[in-house]
């Protein structure tokens, strides 16, 4: 594995060649950290990519053409090497294909490619995946960005709140044992906020979809937002981990989900999951702005 770094006059990232993660996003002129620092107290990542899978399966296997593989939760992509594509001043971009190793898991030939682009103070989070095959192809694609919240020294978490571009109120799809159970529940929100209370996270990840809303910012105490993600994706998860008051909040922009606990249906066949034909190309991006 490797450490890249790219910087303009406001900003500073370091992506890891291992999962062609972020680790590091930092406003050059104050030195201020915005990514969480991977402390496995609470989670061992940073920014990890989901593919091809977001979330969990029924039972941890999925079926496809009358097989059945098992795949971890939000796949492999995380754990592999990516390689460096081309390094420009502002920007990286990084590869991963298909080999024997992960057709054994999921049967699809693929490339996947992951850019970073920044423009003042934002990072572009670029993604690019490719069927070769002959063959239409099936995937799930997310973020799993994780921010530090609280941001200043003197300040909990509590004190912060969660601003969605969204109207009075936003359905949550609710959770049990990781697997969406079916229920919604309204939140309604404080001047577009979601407060940030001690048992905010305690039934896990918001999971909040159907284009709800499409900007998702972290305010400080004084109610000016200090990071804001933005993206086009259909559906998102909010996210720290249950019960713990973790120092960190994760905004994941989503094109894929969780199975519903009842799920037995096919891989091909499962809610919100990504269809590309032979020769396809799908392409996305999404953007982290820091104040």
């Amino acid at each position: 594995m490797a450490m890249f770094q790219i910087s303009n006059d406001k900003i500073t990232i370091q992506v890891d060649s291992m999962g062609a993660e972020l680790k590091s996003l930092k406003d050059v002129a104050t030195g201020r950290e915005y990514m969480w620092h991977a402390d496995p107290q609470y989670w061992k990542r940073t920014s990890p990519v989901l593919f091809p899978l977001v979330g969990g399966l029924k039972g941890g296997v999925y079926r496809l053409d009358g097989k059945e593989y098992r795949m971890g939760q939000h796949g492999f992509a995380r754990d592999m090497e990516f390689k460096l594509k081309s390094q420009a001043a502002h920007e990286l971009w990084f590869t991963l294909e298909s080999d024997e190793e992960t057709l054994r898991k999921y049967p699809y030939p693929f490339l996947l490619e992951l850019g970073y682009e920044l423009r003042e103070k934002s990072v572009i989070v670029k993604w690019v995946v490719k069927n070769p095959a002959g063959e239409p192809m099936c995937f799930s694609i997310g973020g799993h960005p994780a921010f530090l919240c609280p941001i200043e020294e003197g300040t909990k978490q509590t004190d912060y709140s969660i601003r969605l571009d969204a109207k009075e109120q936003v359905a949550v799809s609710t959770l049990l044992d990781g697997l969406v159970d079916g229920k919604t529940v309204d939140y309604k929100l404080e001047n577009g906020m979601i407060p940030v209370t001690e048992h905010l996270f305690d039934g896990d990840a918001l999971v909040i979809e159907h284009d709800q809303a499409h900007s998702v910012a972290l305010v400080k105490p004084d109610g000016e937002a200090y990071l804001t993600v933005d993206f086009d994706a259909p559906l998102f998860g909010i996210w720290s981990p249950p019960k713990k008051q973790a120092p960190f909040i994760c905004i994941e922009p989503w094109y894929g989900r969780c199975d519903r606990a009842d799920y037995t249906g096919d891989w091909t066949k499962r809610e919100w999951g990504q269809h590309l034909e032979p020769g396809g190309t799908f392409q996305t991006e999404y953007t982290i702005t820091v104040a």
